[in-house]
């Protein structure tokens, strides 16, 4: 207290001079980002945009930070009260360094991901560098929260045993929080794991638990499946490595579509093959490589036949199959519609047992009145 009497003017000047370092960092801020804001418009300006995007709220702890690194040594207070604010400062900074890490990693993401578009349709390459560059930013995101943490914890001696601790990971606390934590740690494991081998891409068409959608975003933890109904399916991310799944795009996203159709034995195999090959060729859906009608299977009553067809993608083969079986069915019945499923049967000896029938003579209307 009789410390605060005796320099007020010290400490007035000190709080005057870091307050106006505050505004002034602050100034600048709005002005760097609004400049920032500016360029992001530009479609080209992908790095300007990320940079807006990811840094300008924590960019306004990052510039005062340094704005009062600088300041501070320059401020009459005593020793005891400038080591306190240095040391407040300087784990400010420790942050602000964390933050730089993490916003160059976003816009290194940012930058694939803007050069290697997976909204294109021959999308192979950038699905793989898209789904590389999403788990591999999630964790080398948590790795730099975990030593900047860890680091920041170092600075403080009443903790420090606590920040060695936790940048060793090593010794009884280390086994007992890896037994703790063994799902997570299995899920990171199979994050990397996914990320280097890539069994499964963004926007891979997949089916899992019996149901078929498109891979929509992957984490370092866990899956989401856009279904083909649009809800969200939610794995795990070590269910891919650990059952198995179907995944119709892994080399390439073409898929050759099928159609049965089950007709009289009667049926002209040869029109509906021609018929096959004008439908398929009057959409755009069809790629143009496979187009093929089989007999696949005799039964008792009907034949099987199996239409083939290509398309580029796992959608367009869906609309492709429902396209030329609706198509099929509608020449069949207009065309040949006694080549449609029919039941025979085959009465015999009726004529003999004809008489012997108590069918009774019609009445007519003069009877019945």
């Amino acid at each position: 207290m009789n410390y605060i009497l005796t320099n007020w003017q010290n400490l007035l000047l000190s709080v005057g001079i870091l307050a106006a370092v505050i505004i002034v960092a602050r100034v600048v801020h709005g002005i760097v980002f609004s400049i920032l804001a500016r360029l992001a418009q530009k479609p080209e300006r992908v790095i300007e945009a990320s940079i807006e995007r990811h840094g300008r709220r924590p960019a306004k702890w990052i510039f005062p930070l340094l704005a009062l690194l600088v300041a501070v040594p320059l401020v009459p207070l005593a020793p005891i009260v400038r080591n306190a604010v240095e040391h407040v400062v300087g784990l400010g900074l420790i942050a602000a360094m964390a933050w730089v890490f993490i916003l160059a990693i976003e816009v290194i993401a940012d930058l694939l991901s803007a050069r290697y578009r997976v909204d294109v349709r021959d999308n192979l390459e950038a699905r793989r560098i898209q789904t590389q560059v999403q788990v591999l930013r999630r964790i080398l995101t948590a790795v730099v929260i975990i030593v900047a943490i860890a680091t920041m914890l170092l600075t403080i001696p009443n903790v420090r045993s606590i920040g060695t601790s936790v940048l060793a990971s090593a010794g009884l606390a280390g086994i007992v929080v890896g037994f703790s934590m063994k799902s997570t740690l299995g899920n990171w494991i199979a994050g990397i794991q996914i990320a280097l081998t890539q069994p499964i891409r963004i926007d891979d068409a997949v089916i899992v638990e019996n149901e078929w959608g498109w891979i929509e975003e992957i984490t370092s933890t866990y899956v989401v499946v856009r279904l083909w109904d649009w809800r969200r399916m939610v794995l795990p991310i070590s269910y891919f490595t650990d059952h198995p799944f179907q995944n119709w795009t892994r080399r390439t996203a073409n898929l050759i579509g099928s159609v049965y159709l089950y007709v009289d034995y009667t049926v002209p195999v040869d029109e509906v093959r021609k018929e096959l090959e004008r439908i398929v060729k009057s959409t755009d859906k069809w790629d143009g490589k496979v187009c093929v009608l089989q007999v696949s299977d005799a039964k008792e009553y009907t034949i099987e036949l199996r239409a083939l067809m290509d398309a580029r993608d796992a959608g367009t083969a869906w609309d492709l199959r429902c396209y030329v079986r609706e198509n099929l069915i509608k020449f069949l019945q207009e065309r040949y519609p006694h080549s449609l499923p029919t039941v025979r049967a085959e009465l015999r000896g009726m004529n003999a047992y004809a008489d012997r029938l108590p069918i009774a003579p019609p009445q007519t209307n003069e009877k019945l009145a």
